[in-house]
């Protein structure tokens, strides 16, 4: 009998359970259970081939098929697997998938488009994990017109948050005027909580809307929203290669207006 041990939330992972950080945070919910007891705490240590472990009920070794989703997620739709306060979540939109899906990072509550749903946790894990600078692009209406030297300190990560590390550079390029307002591509390659929405408020822009047009080699495309589709395996295919390569060289701030 193989009596290697590992911590339960490593575990789950590897099981395709989530991610990571999404098996501690069913641990610390209470919805995992080892032997017939609920674990809350982290660094408990497990032997899958010994004990019992469910999951909101179910055996873990009760195998589920591998499962991504693409979401084009509206506003006020909350990013997270359910809420206290009953607000309305991304699992409430794919209720027809039988599989326990878990969204890959985050999107703000307020902002919208491309999210993606999986249960393969050791993947999302990867699309995840800061050392493979995954770009991620937005499409940004913001108030007014910033000068040409705000856009640069943002290109060049020389805005300051405070209590915060340095910021990487953005590629950030016009797209169009509206009233009052300027349409800007977005590309980053950090996951910073409202970073976006943070930095153009620092440059004195407000942030009227923001949507999530690209996650890697994914597009949102014409994805309605609100609306979801299963990747195709060549889609999943090219999230799996851009994780498997080397980690990409960090880009410069784009140049041009």
């Amino acid at each position: 009998m193989n009596n290697k041990l590992e911590r339960l939330q490593k575990v789950l992972a590897h099981a395709g359970i989530a991610s990571r950080r999404a098996s501690e945070q069913l641990i610390k919910d209470g919805r995992v259970t080892v032997n017939g007891k609920v674990v809350t705490q982290m660094g408990v240590k497990i032997n899958l081939q010994r004990d019992k472990i469910t999951v909101d009920g179910k055996l873990l070794d009760q195998a589920e098929s591998m499962v991504y989703i693409m979401l084009n997620k509206p506003t006020d739709v909350l990013s997270t697997t359910h809420d206290d306060r009953k607000r309305i979540t991304v699992l409430d939109l794919v209720t027809e998938v039988e599989e326990r899906v878990y969204p890959v990072g985050r999107l703000d509550q307020h902002s919208e488009g491309l999210i993606l749903l999986t249960n393969d946790g050791a993947l999302a894990e990867k699309l995840t994990h800061p050392r493979y600078h995954l770009e991620k692009e937005y499409e940004v209406l913001l108030t007014g017109k910033p000068s040409l030297e705000t856009i640069k300190k943002w290109r060049q990560g020389e805005v300051k948050i405070p209590g915060e590390p340095p910021l990487k550079p953005a590629w950030v390029q016009m797209l169009k005027g509206e009233h009052k307002a300027t349409w800007y591509k977005v590309i980053l390659t950090e996951g910073r909580k409202r970073q976006i929405r943070t930095v153009a408020d620092i440059l004195g822009h407000r942030v009227k809307r923001l949507e999530r047009v690209r996650i890697g080699p994914l597009r949102l495309g014409k994805l309605k929203l609100g609306h979801w589709r299963y990747l195709t395996p060549r889609e999943v295919n090219l999230l799996r290669q851009t994780v498997n390569k080397p980690p990409k060289k960090k880009f410069k701030g784009h140049d041009r207006r």
